[in-house]
């Protein structure tokens, strides 16, 4: 039955899991209907982003073992923990089918699915998802106001449309991301894997609510879309812009003999490390902070110019001067002149960072053995309440209800059950 109008905000349907309606208020989302038909992170953590507003979320995978995300925390390096922090994250407040798109009945339960939907969210490659009835021809067909929301590694057109892309070689590798970001001399390293999905969740997001602001004014659906690499691109925009206009690039970073010794990482007594990223009205203030006002007068740094011609010289006399006190010493001296700088945490430091929980940038997190808090999403509406974040649905543990709720009779699920397009009870109990 295709959805005839624009949800609107209404009471927490009684059929949302248990691990996210008992802590569900009412929301922007409160009455959209998703299908999170995608896989790893991005499109998962989109939908999850919708699920923070009050959206009900379905999350579909396929029998075995599920989205291959689940077992992502047990890659190195991920930490080691007891908790399946990364499926929670990416997957919280969602109820969870299990269908095998394989199998021909399972065009039945999908065609209800789209129709059931306001939005459908996949990341399958062009070619993958028609075989598997995902294709958006097919699904427009099913229900013409949906949002469908795809996510490439490389986009819909050239060469490299169909080729496979996670976020360190799309993302971080193809958009020139990671050749800036280290050092002279030094060889690109492996970044902080999932950083690419988790920003180009965001883009999915973003492109969803504006189809959906879209569908409000004209009652159509549309597809909408991004790709790792765009995402990429837009994270590196500057340096692409400047490319773009022909200009002239500075080398790699060198810390020691920097293009700009005002923005660049010192190191203080007690070992830690913060960047300082200040600017030329600040260098007054900047002097006075390491107890060197007459610097003001130095005819090497009087100007910018004068600045970056000698910022060896600076940035050597500024790390003797910040390797002699430690951090709390810095910490009240810049401060107290109006610097900018950022102290730089390790993960673990910033878990712990006050100013993370005095802003809800990380929240309690319900229903998991060994897991209390997790990561918000970034997009907030001042006086508009998120859904607090409840657990991840287990591997198929909505299947029964979902199917119900569609109109499936218990014969036909049955039915469905004998041809393996959904679970066993025994394959259901193990997973």
């Amino acid at each position: 039955m295709t959805n005839e109008s624009a949800p609107t905000p209404a009471s927490t349907p009684a059929s949302a899991s248990a691990s996210a309606s008992a802590y569900a208020p009412e929301s922007v989302f409160t009455g959209l209907k998703v299908l999170d038909a995608s896989t790893y992170i991005a499109g998962p953590a989109a939908a999850t982003m919708l699920s923070d507003f009050g959206a009900d979320v379905i999350k579909l995978e396929p029998p075995g073992s599920g989205d291959p995300q689940r077992r992502l925390s047990l890659v190195p390096p991920s930490p080691q923990a007891e908790a399946n922090y990364g499926w929670h994250l990416a997957n919280r407040n969602k109820r969870g089918m299990v269908v095998d798109l394989k199998s021909p009945a399972a065009v039945g339960i999908l065609k209800r699915l789209v129709e059931w939907a306001d939005v459908v969210i996949t990341n399958f490659p062009h070619g993958t998802r028609e075989k598997l009835h995902l294709g958006y021809e097919e699904v427009a067909a099913w229900n013409p106001r949906v949002v469908y929301a795809d996510i490439t590694g490389f986009g819909d057109a050239g060469a490299d449309a169909r080729q496979p892309g996670f976020d360190l070689t799309a993302f971080w590798s193809r958009s020139g991301l990671l050749a800036s970001t280290r050092d002279a001399e030094a060889p690109p390293t492996v970044p902080v894997w999932g950083s690419g999905d988790y920003t180009s969740a965001v883009a999915v997001y973003a492109a969803i609510a504006t189809a959906l602001y879209r569908r409000a004014v004209t009652g159509q659906g549309t597809s909408v879309g991004t790709s790792l690499l765009a995402t990429g691109v837009w994270a590196t925009g500057t340096l692409v812009a400047g490319a773009l206009a022909k200009g002239t690039p500075f080398e790699l970073h060198e810390r020691n003999a920097p293009v700009n010794a005002l923005t660049n990482p010192y190191r203080t007594a007690d070992g830690k490390w913060f960047m300082l990223a200040t600017s030329s009205q600040q260098w007054p203030g900047l002097t006075r902070a390491i107890g060197h006002p007459e610097l003001v007068e130095d005819p090497r740094f009087a100007d910018i110019k004068g600045r970056s011609e000698n910022a060896a010289a600076l940035s050597s006399l500024l790390d003797d001067e910040f390797r002699s006190r430690p951090f709390s010493h810095w910490k009240d001296a810049l401060a107290g002149e109006r610097i900018t700088y950022g102290l730089i945490q390790t993960p673990e430091e910033a878990a712990q960072d006050p100013q993370l929980r005095a802003n809800d940038i990380v929240v309690p997190l319900h229903g998991v053995s060994g897991l209390e808090y997790t990561v918000n999403n970034p997009v907030n509406l001042r006086g508009v309440p998120k859904v607090a974040a409840g657990r991840a649905p287990d591997l198929g543990e909505h299947n029964e209800e979902i199917l119900a709720e569609l109109g499936f009779a218990p014969g036909e699920i049955a039915d469905l059950r004998a041809a393996g397009t959904i679970p066993g009870t025994a394959e259901a109990r193990a997973a």
